[in-house]
């Protein structure tokens, strides 16, 4: 389903009220935490410090009204600082802010034309690495800046100067720096401290220091007469190809900056999700306002949009409204901020930029085999240059696609007399050569099977396939392939051909034994790609992000069901899928459920009941023996059977089909289930904090398809489409 539009309305009261209660305030902070980030930016970039003010009011307040995130929050960003620095001594400032206006021309072109979106398709290895590149371009730039001194064109010449820097460092600068990048570290980690930004802590704090001991040091200049003062946009005089790149590349990296952005804005909040196209648009707007009234270039910024939503924001109020209050501030007390140290800027800018090297992303990466992409566009934009550095990315990630395209493992063995061929990874026409050489080793009137576990096919590679299993027949052999998983392969459907053969096996009626054995034998065999992750697995233990409750039931495979691997998922399966109350029995699930919440932390518990379930029916027929365990076990069914009793009857959202009685009584113990959940002292506490939720889930067996369950009417609901909804976001 096409991502929801956000259609805006007048405020209805109820809104207002939610404004004033919840968006001022949140609008307040993040005020006061773009101020200095705009300003840093700004010295950073060679740009006029009342451009970066500039490109923080039109970023809040167009952006923030147009655009399609309704709790991102834009302005100017470090990830262009270096992009801006450049076009600024090749062009000028004038010419810069014409350049920033034509780019959001652009923006505004890719989000009409529905193609905005498709700067996500870019490799998270080169953009991850590009963001790291700048932020290393920064944090040496900005450390001139805290000894005293004034940053290079280049890294290469900010590392060559440095050891000068460091000998004739300005005293007074270095212990302003010092002072402010102490601060930022120290500031998250005292209790209950953030919810005053750090950034406003450590400019305030040191610019009112230096005030008091009257250090010698640079501060920020601003001009007496901001309205006056503004810097109008010229026609660029250059090159038309120079010019043009300088367009593209400003428009281009602002756009997939503030797309990742606003993605990332969606997984904090449960509100309304981000319209892509409807977002370019905005930020194009911003960007060719910002340049016409000589602004810096606008992004939409993960620092001020997680920082909104942190603070409690509920709609795009907050955000114009902290363009709002920076215009105000800006005009009516501009000679506050003149005060300021540079020094104390560029502490802010130096932490900043160390921050867009992300351990966690070079950790996902290095999971991924994508580290070395990475690295190569990090070190290429440090080195060489933005475009240069993200080029040399592209190529490296496009190179190691085609090398995995064409990467395929064919092995032929004989047992018992029984030949199988087993295809692995990727078959395309550069490994039809080595594939036909394989499949010509087995003897002719041979019985083979061929083990099909390749994430794609193409027409050359299924030719061969097919014709040797032709001539195989026609010399009196036999061949064991399946042909849906074959035609699968070939559509480029992998997650269908892993189930095809799964399914394969479960119809392949061997005794039992061998199937468990062979099962064993055959994930060893294929265990590569998963070892590492399993290797690390166990040497940093387990975080999983749930703790999935369901029945024991052959049919329920919980990994399937909610698409988890190793380390995903704390699962407890029983008869019932129960959860008996605390201190009534069922120690081992209480046992569960304490070391989930109080030990693992998971951020949700499922409980997860399925239809044609054995223990309903044999509770509600009671058919268990007396004085079985089984019968006793059952007997925590009984508040189900009662509340299964009062409910009417249920009918399947999806098929429109009446439950049956047995099925009735599995939803009805799912809602009983979460209830019990609450008598535990540990799951109360953290779902009262916001640290859990509670999740009721209806598998039904015919569909393979899932329901929610409620404790409510209606008791059975449809599961929302991922646009609209949270559910199982960890899955």
């Amino acid at each position: 389903m096409p991502a929801p539009t956000t259609v805006d309305h007048a405020p209805e009261p109820r809104a207002w009220r939610s404004i004033v209660r919840h968006d001022v305030p949140a609008s307040l902070v993040v005020f006061l935490i773009a101020i200095p980030l705009s300003l840093g930016i700004a010295a950073a970039s060679g740009a006029p410090l009342i451009a970066g003010l500039i490109a923080a009011v039109v970023g809040g307040v167009v952006a923030g009204a147009l655009g399609g995130s309704v709790l991102q929050v834009s302005g100017p960003a470090a990830g262009l600082t270096v992009i801006v620095a450049g076009l600024v001594s090749q062009f000028g400032w004038p010419a810069t802010a014409a350049i920033t206006c034509a780019a959001g021309l652009v923006q505004i072109l890719l989000g009409i034309t529905k193609i905005g979106r498709l700067a996500l398709s870019l490799s998270p290895a080169v953009v991850h690495g590009m963001l790291a590149g700048i932020g290393l371009t920064i944090a040496f730039q900005q450390l001139h800046v805290v000894l005293g001194g004034s940053p290079q064109s280049s890294l290469i010449k900010n590392l060559a100067e440095l050891p000068g820097q460091v000998i004739g460092h300005h005293p007074p600068s270095v212990l302003i720096g010092v002072l402010t990048v102490a601060l930022l570290v120290i500031w998250p980690r005292i209790p209950r401290a953030r919810a005053v930004p750090g950034p406003l802590v450590a400019v305030v704090a040191v610019t009112v220091l230096s005030a008091a001991l009257w250090l010698p040091v640079d501060r920020v200049d601003l001009p007496d007469d901001p309205l006056r003062s503004l810097i109008p946009p010229a026609l660029p005089t250059g090159g038309p190809l120079e010019i043009t790149i300088g367009v593209l590349t400003v428009a281009l990296v602002a756009s997939v900056e503030s797309l990742l952005s606003a993605v990332a804005v969606d997984k904090l909040h449960r509100g309304p999700r981000s319209n892509l196209d409807r977002e370019l648009v905005g930020q194009g707007a911003a960007n060719a306002i910002s340049g016409a009234l000589g602004g810096m270039p606008v992004t939409g910024v993960i620092v001020r949009s997680s920082t909104n939503v942190a603070a409690g924001a509920r709609s795009r109020a907050s955000a114009i409204l902290h363009g709002v209050w920076i215009a105000a501030f800006v005009l009516a007390a501009g000679a506050l901020l003149e005060r300021i140290p540079m020094a104390a800027l560029a502490g802010v800018l130096l932490v900043t930029g160390i921050k867009l090297i992300q351990l966690a992303h070079i950790r996902t990466l290095r999971r991924h085999d994508e580290l070395l992409v990475y690295l190569v566009t990090g070190l290429g934009v440090a080195v060489l240059g933005l475009a240069e550095g993200v080029l040399a990315g592209l190529v490296l990630a496009l190179a190691r696609v085609l090398y995995r395209l064409a990467r395929s493992s064919v092995a032929a063995t004989e047992r018992d007399g029984i030949w199988t061929v087993r295809l692995d990874g990727s078959l395309v026409f550069l490994g039809v050569a080595a594939l036909i050489r394989t499949l010509r080793t087995v003897p002719a009137g041979a019985t083979a099977r061929v083990e099909l576990q390749i994430d794609h096919l193409d027409h050359a590679a299924y030719e061969a396939i097919e014709d040797w299993r032709r001539g195989h027949l026609a010399r009196g052999g036999t061949v064991h392939l399946d042909e849906a998983a074959l035609l699968t392969a070939l559509r480029g459907n992998s997650s269908r051909l892993r189930w095809l053969a799964g399914l394969g096996r479960l119809a392949t009626g061997r005794p039992r034994t061998e199937t468990t054995l062979d099962g064993i034998r055959e994930f060893e065999q294929r265990a590569e790609e998963i070892r590492p992750v399993l290797a690390r697995l166990a040497a940093d233990g387990q975080r999983p992000t749930q703790l999935f409750l369901t029945c024991a039931d052959s049919r329920i495979v919980p990994n399937l069901i909610t698409t988890t691997g190793p380390g995903d998922q704390f699962c407890v399966r029983n008869i019932g899928n129960l959860v008996p109350r605390q201190g009534s029995g069922g120690d081992s699930v209480s046992a569960a459920v304490e070391y989930a919440v109080e030990v693992l932390g998971v951020a949700s518990i499922v409980v997860c009941g399925h239809s044609h379930c054995g223990a309903a029916a044999a509770a509600l027929h009671r058919t268990a023996p007396a004085g079985s365990g089984l019968r006793s076990w059952l007997g925590h069914f009984e508040p189900s059977l009662r509340r299964a009793e009062r409910m009417p009857g249920l009918v399947d959202p999806v098929t429109g089909s009446p439950l049956a009685a047995a099925d009735k009584l599995s939803v009805a113990n799912v809602a009983v289930q979460l209830r019990n959940l609450r008598s535990f002292d540990c799951v109360r506490r953290a779902e009262d904090n916001g640290e859990l939720e509670l999740i009721g889930l209806w598998f039904d067996l015919g569909t393979a398809s899932t329901r929610l369950v409620r404790p409510e009417a209606p008791y059975l609901t449809a599961l929302p489409d991922r646009a609209h909804a949270s559910v199982l976001d960890e899955g």
